[in-house]
């Protein structure tokens, strides 16, 4: 639940990490900070396609948005809970409810307007 940050200058460091079935509910559903879900899988091309734009929206998100990467090839059972159909697929968190869907690889333009709706909301 904690915020990473520079031990040197205490500035708030991207948030990307992997989740599994056993963290989800910590990692996801109780974060303090809305959450970026990617459902996800190692041979979707589309899936990395989008990976270097969730890179990039972790550093211009920092301290305000956690992205989380969740392997649905390992989480078989957690996707269906979710109600994935097809790869990839993204869920924003807010305060541990889902409050917007994405499915399909998106532009960062795309990404950046629901983002910024939900931090919106928390303002």
């Amino acid at each position: 639940k904690g915020q990473p940050r520079c031990a040197s200058c205490h500035l708030d460091l991207p948030w990307l990490v992997n989740v599994d079935p056993t963290d989800f509910a910590t990692v996801v559903e109780a974060s303090s900070l809305p959450v970026l879900l990617d459902c996800w899988a190692a041979w979707c091309g589309p899936c990395r396609m989008v990976a270097p734009i969730l890179e990039k929206l972790a550093v211009d998100y920092s301290g305000r948005l956690k992205v989380v990467k969740l392997d649905v090839d390992n989480a078989p059972e957690l996707s269906a809970r979710l109600g994935v159909q097809g790869i990839p697929a993204f869920f924003l968190y807010d305060q541990g409810v889902i409050v917007d869907r994405l499915v399909g690889a998106q532009p960062e333009a795309s990404f950046r307007q629901h983002i910024d709706a939900v931090l919106a909301r928390n303002r």
